[in-house]
């Protein structure tokens, strides 16, 4: 295939909404056709994955069962709590992670490095899972790693190339099966070999110890937080909830708490029996293969299925599954944070299907590097990053909106209404990263060194405030939206749509611009991002903004809304398309 065919076919695709899953927009309410059960069972469905089973079992074979019992449940209520705010954004203003965090303290070149701490999170927890999965392969099918690595990367590709058309029934169908296989372990050791269980706690795996340490703790806790950046792939599917003006508040409510931060519950879940599972099968293959989840199954399903190739069988079923359905969202997650990523720093995008092959090329070289053998290393270090991340933008929504009302009330995401960096989250972020990994190297002593990605999140969350008052949210808002506070009072607007005047495509308001000087007329935040050359004239202090062009749409005047107005003209006809 030639160079010229290639690219036509990537700018095919990228033209192709149910392939590109509006990977730098706003998710419009024509698109939007799932039931907020459906987005939430499609959420919850990437929570498969068998990292965590890695990740509790490191815990207790390095600390001990009884500090890793503490730790997990510590790590889970700090991603709980910092979850809520971040999947009610997103899931109310139908945005992923990167566009969250451009409106939330960053600005839209501040939230440039956090696409590539996401992007970070989503190739290495591939490469983990992926590992795993060659694990599972080698052992059923004696399939050597590197073989395996390139298998388990590939089988991936034709289910993300859809995106959340096709992941909607993939999880959906397959997460009864994956239900009974995640319980089958512990029920088949309960109901076979139930004195396994005794001696769990007071374990005290490989050099830990049996008592609960607080330095135990903060270490297997900053382990678990590493898993904090979770909320950006449920973000990627909460996206696409209905609005939640026209959704009854108990079930819209319930699909955001259950796929947003509820994820976590299964997640702690999963670590403890990572942990115990590791307990139990240690005594017989070993502390370093206790952590590999294929051996954790092999021992569990072994407790009732008597026969090694019946127990290894379903064992090796359970991990494919598992790692096929959290590694579609890894990889879909990716591929979307690239296509932010580079769209900012090159106004570019060839589709999300370009970005798709980097991915995971590069979670496929994390893999052939053997990045498995250092798991606590590369998570522990990560989540001091992460976490403070985190932080920073949920002290922004919660705080600086919610209390301080410094912050804008809305998610502003768009270029033409943004400044390039806001330093109220980009500022709290890297202060909070840059303290908590000198503590983590050691420089403030063993304690702070364990509890390094707390002293992040409390950085983060402090400075964020502090800043904010500092500056008098001035970097907000480089210039106000119209639109935007408008649809603010008036929600039913948000379905009308305004007329791109570059590429003659009509977009919904709540992904326009009003008026772009360098285009001459209003212009959708696609066609915003990939200008070139424009020099942000929108943002010159002499420029005063053209009228919003709402006139096109039949809508009241703009500076009146009025809902009688809306009613009346939508009872006459149709929103436009």
């Amino acid at each position: 295939m030639s160079t010229s065919t290639r690219l036509r076919r990537f700018q095919e695709w990228a033209a192709r909404d149910d392939i590109e899953d509006y990977s730098l927009r706003y998710a419009p309410k024509s698109f939007r056709r799932w039931s907020p059960m459906a987005c939430a069972v499609t959420a919850l469905g990437g929570i498969a994955y068998l990292a965590d089973y890695s990740i509790g079992a490191s815990i207790a074979v390095t600390h001990g069962a009884s500090s890793a019992v503490i730790a997990i449940l510590v790590a889970a209520v700090t991603i709980f709590l910092t979850g809520i705010p971040i999947a009610y954004y997103a899931a109310k203003y139908n945005l992923d992670m990167d566009l969250l965090t451009r409106g939330a303290g960053f600005g839209y070149f501040g939230s440039t490095l956090t696409s590539v701490i996401y992007a970070s999170f989503c190739f290495i927890f591939f490469a983990l899972e992926g590992s795993i999965m060659a694990q599972a392969m080698k052992l059923a099918f004696h399939i050597p790693l590197p073989l395996g690595y390139v298998i388990g990367s590939l089988i991936i590709i034709p289910l993300v190339l859809y995106g959340m058309s096709a992941l909607a029934k993939f999880q959906v169908w397959t997460q009864p099966l994956w239900l009974i296989l995640f319980a089958a372990p512990l029920v088949a050791i309960a109901i076979d070999d139930p004195s396994g269980f005794s001696g769990f706690l007071s374990w005290a795996g490989d050099g830990g110890t049996a008592r609960v340490t607080a330095v135990g703790v903060g270490a297997g806790a900053g382990v678990a937080l590493s898993l904090i950046a979770q909320i950006g792939e449920q973000v990627d599917y909460l996206r696409f909830m209905p609005e939640k003006s026209e959704t009854p508040a108990w079930r819209w409510w319930s699909a955001v708490l259950a796929a947003g931060p509820g994820w976590v519950i299964l997640g702690a879940a999963k670590q403890l029996c990572g942990a115990f599972l590791a307990f139990y099968v240690a005594g017989q293959v070993g502390f370093t293969r206790a952590t590999e989840p294929i051996e954790q199954f092999l021992g569990g399903y072994g407790a009732l299925i008597h026969s090694h190739a019946a127990a290894l069988a379903v064992a090796t079923v359970m991990v494919l599954l598992s790692q096929i359905k959290i590694n579609v969202t890894n990889a879909y997650s990716g591929s979307l944070s690239w296509s932010n990523f580079f769209s900012r720093v090159l106004h570019v995008h060839p589709g999300r299907v370009v970005w798709l092959a980097l991915h995971i090329g590069i979670a496929l070289a994390l893999m052939l590097g053997n990045m498995f053998t250092v798991l606590n290393t590369i998570l522990g270090f990560y989540s001091n990053v992460a976490i403070a991340w985190i932080g920073a933008i949920v002290a922004d929504l919660v705080i600086n909106k919610g209390i301080l009302k410094i912050s804008p009330p809305y998610i502003e995401f768009k270029r033409a209404y943004l400044y390039p960096i806001n330093p109220v989250g980009f500022v709290s972020m890297l202060a909070g990263s840059a303290l908590s990994i000198v503590a983590y190297f050691g420089a403030f002593g063993a304690f702070l060194e364990a509890w390094s990605p707390y002293l992040a999140l409390a950085v983060a969350v402090v400075l964020s405030p502090i800043i904010a008052v500092a500056t008098g949210g001035k970097y907000y808002l480089a210039r106000p939206n119209p639109l935007r506070e408008e649809i603010e009072k008036e929600p039913l607007w948000a379905g009308q749509t305004l007329l791109d005047v570059v590429d003659g495509k009509r977009y919904e308001l709540p992904d326009m611009v009003h008026d772009c000087p360098f285009h001459g007329g209003p212009v959708s935040s696609l066609t915003c991002t990939l200008t070139k050359g424009c020099a942000e004239q929108c943002q010159s202090p002499a420029y005063t903004g053209g009228a919003v062009a709402a006139v096109d749409l039949g809508l009241a005047p703009m500076t009146q809304p009025d809902s009688s107005a809306w009613t009346s003209k939508r009872s006459r006809s149709a929103p436009a398309t």
